[in-house]
């Protein structure tokens, strides 16, 4: 939902079936069709399976669980596209950033961790002080209050998402946070400007078209000295 707020066409891909998926889905092997379609796309967002590093299942089951992070990003790399991966705070993520949902303003403080080989700028820092809920798959309480009534309302008002059940949103993501990377990858996070279509968004900052981004010098050493991965991403419209 994130990214379609941000602009995209949105694609789904699951190995399970997901009859509420609200955009066009694909029943398959995520990473099979990665690699035989991903070049019809201009963005992959990629999840893998996070209970191997989910800090809750290790205490709540002692089954081993396959970690797909190294053969997913190597997916994404191979298919020459600008990628986002998304796992749990302690996934063995490259140089990732990590989002909250206190920086927009949620009730939740859902930490989640991105990795990518696109420039972002993070939106802030985290704020727990407030009267925040915690969401699992099976009830919402507020923290403090875990032997209270679990509420699926307020469940869903702290997540941002109206439409799921108890079990999605216990898994879920608030989109909060993809459509604030999907507005990054669509526009300079400086000035705005998102018609830079040939050139992409790096070579939009390297030329110096961007005057805001030209006046902030601090800003302008932190990109240049950004990882040699970063993609010329412009306009993209398509996500996976």
């Amino acid at each position: 939902m994130g990214y379609h707020r941000a602009g995209f066409e949105v694609t789904g891909v699951d190995i399970k079936p997901q009859p509420r998926y609200p955009f066009a889905f694909i029943e398959a092997d995520a990473l099979d069709y990665l690699r035989a379609h991903g070049h019809e796309y201009d963005v992959i967002h990629a999840s893998p399976p996070c209970q191997a590093h989910s800090s809750l299942t290790k205490l709540t089951s002692t089954r081993e669980h396959k970690d797909l992070i190294p053969e997913t990003r190597n997916a994404l790399i191979a298919s020459g596209k600008p990628y986002v991966i998304e796992n749990v705070a302690g996934a063995p993520l490259i140089s990732p950033f990590m989002l909250c949902g206190t920086m927009f303003g949620l009730k939740v403080a859902r930490h989640r961790l991105f990795e990518s080989n696109m420039f972002f700028m993070t939106p802030g820092t985290c704020d727990h002080s407030g009267d925040l809920v915690t969401v699992l798959t099976k009830s919402c309480r507020r923290i403090g209050d875990m032997r209270g009534p679990s509420c699926h309302e307020k469940g869903k008002e702290a997540m941002g998402i109206d439409w799921m059940t108890q079990f999605e949103l216990g898994l879920a993501i608030p989109p909060a946070y993809t459509e604030w990377i999907g507005e990054q990858i669509m526009k300079c996070p400086f000035c705005n400007e998102d018609d830079f279509d040939d050139i992409g968004l790096k070579g939009h900052l390297e030329n110096e078209d961007c005057e805001e981004y030209r006046n902030i010098p601090k800003i302008r050493r932190m990109f240049k000295e950004a990882d040699e991965n970063t993609e010329a991403v412009g306009c993209s419209r398509k996500v996976l």
